[in-house]
């Protein structure tokens, strides 16, 4: 017999009855039933439940045991009584009859329970992951992510990519977030960098001839932290293409990220229809360029309604240049109730409030009511109403002021107005590329123009496009958003360094700097470089999105906290006299 188990813990049925079998694994939990002791005896694979009576000659032994102890069972296979069968488990047929027992492992007193569905805080959980790791969730998300994975995999080498690992000890990139620094012992003074993207080199790979490349690929950022966001380190499923148009990148990443959504959703809806939609039109309709599509309210511009209206605060604010108001339509949310409550939302947000109509039935006709509605006068309000398309028991919201001080808060509002409207449906992944992006933004204090998005990009046009107004310029630059969640990022590369350098000088960087910071790049576009793009999809943001979680913690082995720390490892830590001295390195403490 094998030294520890014949068997999984979910293995044994009925068929197995009258076996002398071994099982190993943890006890889960113990019942004792009048002197009757039952042990739910659980591995990775699932539960069995072991009997121990009086008559067994490990009685004693059995009665010693406590959950989380690691235990090897010798015992006889035995059939439930029908009135016991436990249809929930695989092997609830039978249970097994304890004859030996040995203990593989004793468990101090648990800092946290892994049996049941107790709430702990954070910073308990990530200091004894491991604990927390053995619970049914979390076994089950983490088997979730192995599979996703497995299934990218599979989904890219069938669309004939080949897998290639890019360095990890590498120089800076131009990511846009801060990176993780590595000194040098043989280069006193100078520095690596942690990539926070394979993306130099994978630009490089389809240079150097290798069509069509992909890698789960881990990736460093310094970050703040957010639910969905790691702190320190995440993976992405990386792909690069070369002679490809913006659509041939959507084509080719669309089949595999729709297969293994219908895989593992879990019988959710996945959409068929992935719209393409603009920056532009995206902010102005969805207040985010990551809008959630299940959610069917479209904003819109009514200013022209407010312009000279009697709503003196909307009427003068219209007098300043770059202002606009918009609605935010709310279909069966006409009440004053719920009008109040979404008002009361957007101070929350740090806004004086929304201003409101609802239309209510008057028993001769329709009523529109409001603060708003008696200021501007039923004209301008049934105008709105036609435009927004509502009628009796809906309501509108408004905000106003340029946009870019109000988008995110109406998008915010827009998101919750869906959900307690019940209009957004829960049952579905709603995708949407979103396209257009502006290469260039102004800053409103300086002036100064620089880029608002992937300065690799290739602008729409090429280098014409570089001639006019900066501000007009687009780039081939596209995302891909589900469930208001930003799944992929990609663009089709700047491949030719005359519009390379042009784009970077509209931006205050000269050559010289360029070839500086990106000479690896820059030079090896000068020797015959293909048109190229690609795309990276966030495999942790994927994830949770599968497994119905809210923060990507629960979708992640081993995860840092808010404060970038790991609290089980005790990183970050400090590093002894022996390698500072060895490195040349001496750390100042920073004044508070």
């Amino acid at each position: 017999m094998h030294a520890y188990r014949t068997h999984t813990c979910a293995d044994l049925t009925a068929a197995d009855v009258g076996d002398t079998i071994r099982l190993s694994g943890w006890v889960h939990r113990v019942r004792d039933h009048g002197g009757v002791l039952f042990i739910d005896l659980r591995d990775h694979y699932g539960m069995t439940q072991v009997i121990c009576d009086p008559d067994s000659p490990v009685f004693a032994q059995v009665e010693a045991v406590r959950a989380e102890w690691c235990i090897r069972i010798d015992g006889t296979v035995k059939a439930r009584a029908e009135s016991l069968v436990n249809p929930k488990l695989p092997t609830g047929e039978i249970e097994v009859y304890a004859r030996d027992i040995e203990v593989l492992g004793h468990a101090s007193e648990l800092p946290l329970q892994v049996f049941g569905d107790q709430e702990y805080p954070e910073e308990t959980r990530l200091r004894y992951r491991y604990l927390d790791l053995r619970r049914e969730k979390m076994q089950a998300n983490m088997m979730l992510r192995s599979d996703v994975v497995a299934s990218m995999r599979r989904r890219m080498w069938d669309a004939k990519f080949r897998e290639f690992q890019t360095p990890i000890i590498t120089a800076s990139s131009p990511e846009g977030a801060r990176d993780f620094l590595v000194p040098s012992r043989l280069h006193p003074g100078k520095f690596y960098a942690l990539p926070q993207a394979p993306q130099q080199f994978k630009q490089l790979l389809m240079v150097s001839g290798f069509d069509r490349y992909f890698q789960i690929a881990p990736c460093f950022r310094d970050e703040d932290p957010r639910a969905d966001r790691s702190p320190t380190d995440f993976y992405q499923l990386d792909m690069e293409m070369s002679f490809v148009t913006q659509q041939d990148v959507f084509d080719t990443i669309q089949p595999v990220l729709a297969g293994v959504f219908k895989e593992f959703g879990g019988g959710k809806v996945v959409d068929q229809d992935w719209p393409q939609i603009s920056y532009k039109d995206a902010a102005l309709w969805y207040g985010s360029d990551k809008p959630d599509l299940r959610n069917p309210i479209k904003m819109q511009v009514v200013s022209d309604h407010f312009a000279g209206s009697g709503f003196a605060i909307f009427a003068k604010l219209l007098e300043q240049e770059g202002t606009e108001i918009r609605a935010i339509p709310a279909p069966t949310g006409g009440s004053r109730k719920f009008c109040d409550r979404m008002n009361a939302f957007a101070q929350k947000e740090g806004l004086p409030g929304m201003g409101y109509i609802f239309w209510r039935d008057q028993g001769d006709g329709m009523e529109a009511a409001g603060p708003l509605a008696k200021n501007i006068g039923p004209e301008r309000t049934e105008a709105i109403r036609q435009q927004l398309g509502l009628g009796v028991g809906d309501a509108a919201f408004f905000l106003g002021g340029k946009p870019k001080t109000f988008e995110a808060v109406a998008g915010r509002a827009r998101n919750a107005i869906g959900l307690e409207l019940g209009l957004t449906d829960l049952n579905r992944f709603a995708f949407a590329w979103i396209v257009d992006f502006p290469i260039y933004e102004k800053d409103a204090e300086t002036g100064k123009i620089d880029f608002e998005h992937n300065p690799f990009s290739m602008p729409q046009g090429g280098m014409e496009a570089l001639q006019g107004d900066p501000l007009e310029v687009l780039g081939y630059q596209y995302d891909l958003s589900c469930n208001g969640y930003e799944l992929v990022s990609g663009a089709i590369r700047n491949h030719k360094p005359e519009v390379m350098f042009k784009a970077f000088e509209i931006a205050g960087y000269g050559e010289e700097e360029v070839r500086k910071r990106f000479g690896g790049l820059v030079n090896a576009f000068q020797y015959g470089a293909p048109p190229h793009g690609g795309c990276a999809a966030g495999i942790d943001r994927i994830v949770m999105l599968l497994a119905e979680e809210s923060n990507i913690r629960e979708v992640i082995l081993f995860p840092m906290n808010q404060r970038a720390e790991d609290l089980m490892m005790n990183a970050p830590s400090d590093p002894t006299s022996d390698q500072l001295m060895e490195l040349g390195l001496r750390v100042i403490p920073r004044e508070h």
